[in-house]
């Protein structure tokens, strides 16, 4: 469902020279299952989601959305995806009901089913309390849940969360944990971006540990513990990381390049 290959990524910097965003990241996902990407903030996760969703193009490398190339076939990408972050503009004078109905309409859906494809929507995230409310007038959580709820309108197989839970209250949070666990449990492949380690533990079904633009594992959690010989997910994760920095210190101290 998703492909990743070689995925790398560098920005011109007058200043600094290249800096590289992404370093050649690879990584599959399937359809029934939450793939986490796990990292600090700036290791590179919402660049490589970004360039999932056709907003970025790579530097090098492929990668492919249900069965769809990001680079040639730009359309047919976006309509396979679903995007949610924590930081979706919404319109201060629609109600919710009108934005998911405008981001409907976008994707071309007819207005009969547009209308029960909502109804099953807002049913499904319990909006309808939300319905009318304009956009000025809402919370965090009821603004996310517009989010979501748009991303989904035109039910795409693929999902995909850039750290969607940030700012979010614990009770907004734990229900945004439960949608896209239902999501997962209608088949759809779920991309899942997070630095909290709580969150992968309860509902990824694989996690890449992404850091400084490389992946230095992938796998389920169990395969990482046994790997690593750590059963504190949180203490294996941050073992990670700094093995990795001091590896790269005596790399840069060596003379040599520090990817």
């Amino acid at each position: 469902m998703i492909e990743v290959e070689k995925l790398k990524k560098v920005y011109s910097d007058l200043a600094k020279g290249e800096f590289v965003a992404l370093a050649g990241i690879s990584f599959r996902a399937q359809p029934g299952e939450i793939f986490g990407l796990l990292g600090p903030n700036g290791a590179g996760k919402t660049t490589a989601l970004r360039i999932l969703s056709t907003v970025l193009r790579p530097s090098s490398g492929l990668v492919r959305i249900n069965g769809f190339d990001v680079m040639t076939h730009p359309a047919e990408v976006r309509r396979s995806i679903g995007f949610v972050s924590n930081n979706t503009a919404i319109y201060d004078r629609m109600t919710a009901w009108e934005m998911v109905e405008y981001f409907g309409k976008l994707y071309d859906i007819p207005e009969d089913r547009l209308k029960d494809r909502m109804e099953m929507i807002f049913q499904q995230l319990a909006m309808g309390d939300i319905r009318d409310v304009p956009g000025a007038k809402m919370s965090t959580g009821m603004k996310q849940k517009v989010s979501i709820a748009r991303a989904m309108v035109h039910d795409p197989p693929v999902l995909i969360f850039d750290e969607a839970s940030v700012g979010l209250d614990v009770m907004v949070a734990r229900s945004l944990l439960k949608i896209i666990a239902s999501l997962r449990d209608e088949g759809k492949c779920v991309i899942f971006s997070t630095h909290i380690m709580r969150e992968v533990e309860r509902i990824c079904d694989r996690v890449a540990i992404l850091y400084r633009g490389c992946i230095l594992d992938e796998g389920t959690l169990p395969e990482l513990s046994e790997r690593h010989q750590q059963n504190d997910f949180e203490e294996l994760f941050f073992e990670m990381l700094s093995n990795y920095d001091r590896e790269r210190a005596e790399k840069l101290a060596a003379g040599g390049s520090p990817s």
